[in-house]
This record gives C-alpha cells, sequence and structure tokens, in this order.
C-alpha cells in the first residue's frame, strides 16, 4: 500500500449575512442543524479532513460575517486561502447580485499569487428546500450562466437543513483547491510543516463565538 500524503487547504466562506453559511459549515463538519440563526461575528473556522485520491487533506473552512461593518477585516482572513466558496439564497435576489462585489472584494484583498483568473471559486445556491422551492427567485440557469461567464466556477444548489449535496460542495472546492496547489503536500508520517502549529480548540456551533471545533492554524 502506497504511503498517504498529507495536505493542508484553506477555504473561505463568503456570502450575505443569512444566506446560510454557519448551517452550511455545520452540516457538512457536525451533521447538525439549527433553526435558530445567529450571526457570525468576524470570523471563526473549524477543520475536517477528507481523503482525495493518495492524498489525506486537512480543510481549514473559515466562516465570515456577511455584515458590512466586518468587510474591512477581511485581509487577515483571506490572506493564504487555497479556495474560496461564494455562497447566496436562491430566495434572495440581492444575495445573488452581490456575489460580483464579494468575488471582486477577495481577489482585492487576498491578492493570490497566481493568476486571479484561474484562483478556485465554488458557487453554492443554498436554501432549496424553502417552500418546496416555490418561493426561489433565481433560477438555476441564471446561476449557471453566472458561473459560466466566469470562466466556468463550478456551481452547487443546497439545502443546509436537508443535507443535500452539501457534501459534494465542499468535496468539490477541496478538490479544485488542491489541483491548483499540488505543491502543498508532506508524507502523513512527517510532522505538519513548520509554519503551521495546530492546536485542538473547543468545540462550539454557535455563530457568536471566535473559536470552534478544529484545530488552529498559525499561519
Amino acid at each position: 500500500m502506497s504511503t498517504l500524503k498529507r495536505s493542508l487547504l484553506k477555504i473561505i466562506l463568503l456570502g450575505d449575512s443569512g444566506v446560510g453559511k454557519t448551517s452550511l459549515l455545520n452540516q457538512y463538519v457536525h451533521k447538525k442543524f439549527s433553526a435558530q440563526y445567529k450571526g457570525t461575528i468576524g470570523a471563526d473556522f473549524v477543520t475536517k479532513e477528507v481523503q482525495i485520491d493518495d492524498k489525506l487533506v486537512t480543510l481549514q473552512i473559515w466562516d465570515t460575517a456577511g455584515q458590512e461593518r466586518f468587510h474591512s477585516l477581511g485581509i487577515a482572513f483571506y490572506r493564504g486561502a487555497d479556495c474560496c466558496i461564494l455562497v447566496y439564497d436562491v430566495n434572495v435576489h440581492t444575495t445573488f447580485e452581490m456575489l460580483q462585489n464579494w468575488l471582486q472584494d477577495f481577489l482585492k484583498q487576498a491578492k493570490p499569487p497566481a493568476n486571479p483568473e484561474t484562483f478556485p471559486f465554488v458557487v453554492i445556491g443554498n436554501k432549496v428546500d424553502v417552500d418546496g422551492g416555490n418561493s426561489r427567485v433565481v433560477s438555476e440557469r441564471t446561476a449557471r450562466e453566472w458561473c459560466m461567464s466566469k470562466a466556468g466556477i463550478p456551481y452547487f444548489e443546497t439545502s443546509a437543513k436537508e443535507n443535500y449535496n452539501v457534501d459534494a460542495a465542499f468535496f468539490k472546492a477541496a478538490q479544485t483547491a488542491l489541483a491548483n496547489d499540488p505543491i502543498n503536500i508532506w508524507q502523513l508520517d512527517e510532522e505538519m510543516p513548520s509554519h503551521c502549529d495546530l492546536q485542538r480548540i473547543p468545540e462550539s456551533i454557535s455563530g457568536t463565538e471566535h473559536s470552534r471545533g478544529g484545530r488552529r492554524c498559525a499561519c
């Protein structure tokens, strides 16, 4: 059996307040959903390990606040990101219209070292379960056309409440990020790179907490 290789990837969740970023993250990592919404303060993160081919990938997923007053904090959280997931609510058209702003703001503040046009993005249209789909105002076709106009960004429609398509969307983000940064790998039996100081932090699914289940990377 070949030795597994390990990779650490940083993924950022962006989108307007209330689109379900925290719910998606909690469903993906903890398999939990709460109807009680609490807005994220600033940003916090969790980690999750997945295997992609012969690589064991640790995802460090950052959940960011959608409120305007926190936008100035973006540069501290975006730096070093390997992929960005843009989230909107299919039932609220303004959240879809804001995707362009979030994309441009991310590229402006993150300043990816490679060509910005090739930076990995994934778009999620969340809350497809609401009212049995009768209240949606952004069609799947409209969303896919927007993604195609942005160099073919992968697109997923999800329901954090019903756990529909959530795993697939995050797995695609991990695949895309890994493919874009294949050198971020080390042997499983070696120590993690010296620039990453990983520590256990308490689990919390409250959006108001700054530390959550997972490990902290001080890079």
